[in-house]
């Protein structure tokens, strides 16, 4: 006698009943990127579909999204001026600080997620403030405070800081608290590798050291073990998420904390998504298919949340019943 597991796959309905993991917008989070300028809506050429809008382009954009059920948004930004210290990072007039009050004042029903970092701002491209050569941890924990109260003030919902520096959790949670922002929850990039399938974001974001890599700050994937000590810090400093960044390349991390206690958080980085679309202009894959096999595999690893460029075209798929979830 064998084993007849086909007995649970002989129809639709059958298979829909007995399924057990699932995806909706809910989950889903869409990155966008806003520019200073006017009269922007320009194709990031590694990454087809996806735009930098000024902000006075990005109104039709966000209309679309809200009729399309996308519900949560996470904002980069790219300043006109950068400077050794990044200060447009946390200038109360700041590219990311407008879009968010633009945001809010006409589309309030966004759940509006801000990147925290300096790379977009710093003249030198790297994500702290530099000594020598590197980047000095303490001195940016500051800076990085400083950003992340400014998105605050500007009306974001979460702050999201990818900075990678020790402490940066503690620091942010500090400064929000002592000005009365003790509700704002910190989405922290616990898990964030100095990896190569962010090419295509450091085009979009124009975020490319100009010496030099990440790798004394961004980990090393090379080690099976340091991902425990990154979470468990940022739990301590009172994150309320957890990201994995990349994610597909990385699911066997995100299995190895899916039993915490905190939402886990995959960002389905710009290369991912990228390599897909090649593919899919090429007419190499089925596109839709291999995007929502993707997800799933997210989700099944235990995701709760995935921060993807794909989330749009799901959006659309489903708003023209070419998929159900």
């Amino acid at each position: 006698m064998f084993t007849r597991t086909r007995r649970l796959r002989g129809s639709k309905v059958l298979r829909e009943m007995v399924k057990n993991v699932t995806i909706n917008l809910n989950e889903l989070v869409y990155p966008i990127f806003i520019e200073e300028g006017e009269n922007i809506k320009e194709e990031i050429k590694s990454m087809p579909g996806q735009y930098r809008y000024s902000l006075d382009r990005l109104y039709d954009e966000l209309k679309e999204l809200k009729e399309l059920g996308i519900k949560s948004l996470l904002i980069f930004g790219i300043p006109k001026k950068k400077d050794e210290k990044g200060s447009q990072a946390y200038y109360d007039k700041g590219i990311v600080q407008e879009g968010v009050r633009l945001i809010k004042k006409n589309f309030p029903e966004f759940l509006v997620i801000t990147d925290v970092c300096m790379c977009e701002y710093t003249s030198h491209g790297h994500c702290g403030i530099l000594c020598g050569n590197d980047v000095e941890n303490d001195k940016t924990l500051e800076y990085i405070a400083k950003i992340a109260l400014s998105h605050v003030k500007a009306g974001a919902d979460i702050v999201a800081p990818s900075d990678m520096m020790d402490g940066r959790v503690l620091a942010i949670r500090k400064r929000l608290d002592e000005n009365g922002f003790v509700n704002i929850p910190i989405m922290a990039y616990s898990v964030k590798y100095a990896s190569s399938f962010y090419g295509p974001f450091r085009d979009a974001a124009d975020s490319a050291p100009s010496f030099g890599d990440r790798k004394t700050y961004q980990m090393d994937f090379r080690n099976s073990k340091d991902f425990y000590r990154e979470v468990e810090a940022d739990i301590e400093e009172g994150a309320d998420f957890i990201m994995v960044k990349p994610a597909l390349a990385y699911l066997d991390i995100v299995k190895s904390i899916s039993e915490i206690k905190l939402p886990i958080v995959a960002y389905n980085v710009s290369a991912e998504y990228s390599m897909v679309k090649a593919a899919a202009m090429n007419g190499w894959i089925n596109e839709q298919g291999i995007v929502m096999e993707t997800m799933y595999a997210m989700k099944r690893a235990g995701v709760d949340i995935i921060i993807t460029y794909h989330a749009k075209d799901i959006a659309t798929w489903l708003k023209n019943k070419e998929i159900s979830l």
